[in-house]
């Protein structure tokens, strides 16, 4: 075993220990080993898989420290990998000599602005656990390429961008679970552009991932971001976290943009199942987005919407709660669907949504949408018009509960149809409370059957 401490380092927070630390890496094999101590270093310490071998940099139950007092990455591990996850394409020097780079139980902080916790390149299997990283730009960095990545009960606490940033990148199969990923400006997980696929994130604290200051969404202000304007993001499971934030300018708990065009899905093939979002100005902020499922979260406290979807594709909502405080009529909580396609709604609880006005939009608003199904739902107390639909095109509304139970009740239609609508079915809901009939434009083939007032 090799003691850090017999190549010079002292350990001490102030010595320049980068020289010893990477002389002791490459007398170890590629293993480093830190002890308890204050390691202070002024370069990143690189990790050639290929000169190494096998490697790992190991702390001492969490009681060692990395300060990073240069520009770029505390820990650089650099592979050669540039196939896939399918076994054919991993070479056989990646086997002997790369797989598994392991980088556990230690502290990272950035001194410098342009300090980076961990750096990963062409690495296949890399594993980062029990690792405590703040103050640095980005805590963890995935440019380029990786492959079958884990990062679990990790601390990515108070950097100064992105907690995960996955940097226009070409990544299959990363695993995030068990992490708090809090306090990061920007956003606590981010992927900018790139090809990014079977994304799981699972079991974490992502909160507080935003800096006052920040107005416009391109500059961050989010929990999760991902940015596929000019990239793919498929095959994502976000499940069982607790995502939330203050509520922030341009902030969302999950934003997700994908192609601009129906023709380029950017993000598609997306699960966001069981978690709790809320406490933003957006929950779910969708654009460009193809085939997800959204179910069993509860949504609460989102100042603008809970969802904000535009230009998207085949959206399933099942099964979630929604509502904040609905005593007290905040201005909060609403879904607000514009130019989208192809969008299920069924078995929601919703109480108290506040989004719209007395005159247009509403707790759940359409603005010119096709093919839509909004079955089995509950509205309660809505503040203004529980559903609105503007110029949509083949839509059923059936079997919902629709009432306003406050005293005095404030909701001016359970559904109300604006602008022209075409081949709209209303059929089997129950409603009640302040006026219940629809106030409509021009509207071609619209049926009301079977419509049950609550009194």
């Amino acid at each position: 075993m090799v003691h850090v401490y017999d190549y010079g380092a002292a350990g001490d927070g102030e010595t320049d220990d980068t020289e010893a630390l990477q002389h002791a890496l490459q007398a170890g094999d590629g293993v480093l080993r830190l002890h308890k101590g204050v390691f202070r270093i002024t370069q990143p310490l690189v990790i050639d898989l290929q000169q190494t071998g096998y490697a790992a940099v190991l702390g001492d139950g969490g009681t060692s420290r990395i300060v990073m007092a240069g520009p770029g990455p505390a820990i650089k591990v650099v592979g050669t990998h540039g196939g896939s996850a399918l076994p054919r394409t991993v070479l056989p020097p990646v086997w002997d000599k790369e797989r598994m780079p392991i980088i556990s139980g230690l502290e990272i902080v950035g001194e410098h602005p342009e300090a980076v916790g961990i750096e990963l390149y062409h690495t296949m299997q890399p594993t980062i656990t029990q690792v405590l990283i703040r103050h640095c730009r980005y805590a963890i960095h995935l440019p380029d390429c990786n492959r079958n990545v884990l990062i679990a009960n990790c601390h990515l606490y108070n950097n100064r961008e992105y907690g995960i940033f996955f940097d226009r990148c070409n990544l299959h199969q990363i695993n995030i679970e068990g992490c708090h990923i809090s306090y990061c400006d920007r956003a606590g997980i981010m992927m900018l552009g790139g090809d990014v696929h079977n994304l799981q994130i699972t079991g974490n604290d992502i909160e507080y991932n935003n800096r006052p200051g920040i107005d416009t969404p391109e500059a961050g202000g989010a929990e999760i971001f991902f940015d596929a304007r000019e990239g793919l993001v498929s095959e994502v499971t976000i499940a069982s976290n607790t995502i939330q934030a203050t509520i922030e300018p341009g902030g969302a708990n999950i934003r997700i943009w994908g192609g601009s065009d129906a023709e380029n899905h950017g993000a598609c093939i997306i699960a966001v199942t069981g978690n709790v979002l809320g406490s933003q100005l957006r929950g779910l902020d969708l654009r460009g987005v193809f085939r997800m499922t959204v179910a069993g979260n509860t949504l609460y406290g989102n100042k603008e919407f809970n969802v904000h979807a535009e230009k998207c594709k085949g959206l399933s909502f099942t099964g979630n709660t929604v509502g904040w405080r609905p005593e007290k009529n905040d201005p909060w909580d609403g879904f607000r669907f514009v130019d989208c396609d192809l969008i299920h709604m069924s078995g929601n609880v919703a109480q108290g949504m506040c989004a719209g006005s007395p005159e247009a939009g509403g707790a759940i608003s359409f603005q010119n949408c096709r093919d839509v199904q909004l079955t089995n739902n509950q509205l309660a107390d809505s503040l203004h018009a529980a559903m609105e639909l503007t110029d949509c095109e083949r839509v059923q509304i059936e079997g919902n509960q629709i009432v306003d139970r406050k005293q005095p009740a404030t909701m001016p239609h359970a559904v109300r149809l604006t602008g022209t609508n075409q081949q709209i079915v209303v059929r089997n809901n129950l409603w009640g409370g302040a006026v219940m009939d629809l106030v409509s434009g021009p509207q071609e083939g619209v049926t009301l059957e079977a419509n049950r007032e609550w009194t």
